[in-house]
Parts: structure tokens; sequence; C-alpha cells
């Protein structure tokens, strides 16, 4: 009798948390859906799934819980070493955009757009150039000619937080110059980041000297802000609103590009797309407010 009773401490069932560590104590259906998230690549699928396990296994939620950590850390340590292995062309990637038109008959009309964007995205630095044409004729008559070239290298500070440096030229003698050059050093914070959605927000001082079209130069202290968001709405439509403003005692400016892309085949989408340009102090006979409607198809590579 003395033998049984020192024997059923071993054979009664161990702790639920005795096998914590053991993949095997999670029901298959829920280390199924684990798999399946985890395969899929999807931060936000894992996290629901350890979510609801908590509820549907309370005694397995612990090993769930450290096996999505393990699969998270464990991504996270490859990417980090793809990046620092990787040289300098294999982190680039590069935007272009086109788009135009011809008419003729009562009215003759030729339209040109083309941008490209370049980014290279790294483990402290993040480098981004942007180069943008627009050209325009009505009847033989240049109306719109404008190119725009900027660059911007960020330090990150964080996961979020990074400082940006930015210079920029522009010239666009229908709006009064010839050329302007800007210059601009502050902070950048992502207050969206996450699968799907981003949102970055900069604000700085600048520095901005204006070649304008009667040959004078004038240079003024600017505050400089912008936002860059992304939003996939679904597999192949995207929204995007990208906007700057520079504001100064002189001519201040703000510029706004919201677009509407769908996915056509491969790296190839169609684009609507609506720009708007403000400057507040234009030439005598010009109006504050240039706006653009345009369709173009963008390459991603």
């Amino acid at each position: 009798m003395r033998a049984l009773l020192l024997a059923l401490p071993l054979l009664a069932p161990a702790p639920l948390w005795a096998n914590a560590e053991d993949p095997a104590t999670v029901p298959p259906p829920i280390k199924a859906m684990l798999d399946a998230a985890m395969e899929s690549g999807s931060e936000n699928d894992v996290a629901t799934i350890v979510k609801y396990a908590r509820a549907a296994s309370p005694e397995s939620a612990e090993t769930v819980m450290k096996i999505a950590s393990k699969w998270s850390d464990d991504r996270r340590e490859t990417a980090q070493r793809k990046l620092r292995e990787a040289d300098f062309f294999a982190l680039m990637r590069a935007r272009a955009e086109l788009g135009g038109y011809v008419s003729s008959g009562n009215t003759e009309n030729v339209g040109l757009a083309a941008s490209v964007e370049i980014k290279r995205e790294g483990i402290d630095w993040r480098h981004k150039l942007r180069l943008q044409a627009d050209y325009q004729e009505s009847l033989g008559q240049v109306t719109r000619e404008r190119y725009l070239a900027a660059y911007e290298p960020n330090w990150k500070l964080g996961d979020r937080s990074y400082l940006y440096g930015a210079g920029q030229f522009e010239s666009d003698r229908f709006s009064g110059f010839t050329e302007r050059y800007s210059l601009s050093a502050g902070a950048g914070y992502s207050a969206i980041k996450r699968p799907g959605m981003k949102l970055d927000l900069e604000l700085g001082p600048a520095y901005r000297s204006t070649r304008l079209i009667t040959d004078l130069t004038e240079s003024n202290v600017a505050a400089r802000g912008s936002l860059d968001f992304d939003w996939k709405l679904s597999r192949g439509i995207t929204v995007r609103q990208n906007a700057s403003a520079y504001v100064q005692a002189a001519n201040s400016t703000v510029a706004s590009k919201s677009a509407l892309l769908a996915r056509l085949i491969g790296p190839l989408s169609a684009q609507l797309s609506y720009t708007l340009q403000y400057e507040s102090m234009p030439p005598a006979g010009r109006k504050t407010t240039d706006t653009t409607s345009r369709a173009a198809l963008v390459l991603d590579f």
C-alpha cells in the first residue's frame, strides 16, 4: 500500500505547463493555422492567430507565443543579415512614371510628363532620389515647362524616427523663376508603419535661393514640412498621397500629389493622379494655384 502511494505522483498526468516548450502540446488545428500564417510571412496574420489561441486553447497559449516570437526574431535576423551582406545596388528600388497626350484637328496640343524615383533602404541609412519633367505645348507655344531634381538621405535613429537632409532643384518659368534651390534638415517620424500602410512625417528648417525670371535673386529662410502616405487597399489597388510645403515670409510653396494605382501585369500599373502646385506670390498675371489631372503608366523595378 505504501509503495502504491509513493507511485501515485508518477502515475498522475503531468501538469499542462510541464511541456510548455513542446510544440506537440499545441492542438493540431491551431498549429496548422499558425504554420500557414508564418508561411505567408504576414506579421498581422501571426499576431491574429496568437490572439485567438489564448481564448481557444489557454493551456497552449504560452507555447504559441514562444513559437511566434522565435519566428519573428529569426525573420528579423535573416532580413538584417541580407541587408548587411547585400551590395550597394542590390538594395535599390525604382519607380518610373510616364504619361502624355497628343491632340490634332481644331487644336494642336502635346503634353509629356515623366518621373523616376529611386530608393535605397539600408540598415542605418535610407536614400531617396527623384527626377521629374513636365512639358506641354498648345498651338506651337510652350504653355508648361517644369523640371525638378531632389535628393534626401535619412539616418535612422530607431524603428520609426530618423533625421533627414533634403536638397532640391526646380525650374519653372511659368511660376516666375528659372532656378530655385532648397536645402533642409530636420526630423522625421513614421507615424504609421504596418503591412499595407505607411505614413512618414517630416519637419525642419530650410534655406531657399530663387532666381526670378527678372534675373533678380531672392534668398530666404523657411520652414519645411512633408508627408508621404501609402495605403494598399487590396492586392492590386494602392492609394498614394505626397505633399510638401515651404513656408516663408516671401513666396511660400505647397506641392501635393494624390494618386490611385491599379496593377495591370507584373510590375506595370496604371495610375490616375491629381497634382497641385501653390505659389503664394506668383508673378503678375499668374494664378497662385496650378492643378493637373493625368493618367500614366508606372513601372516598378
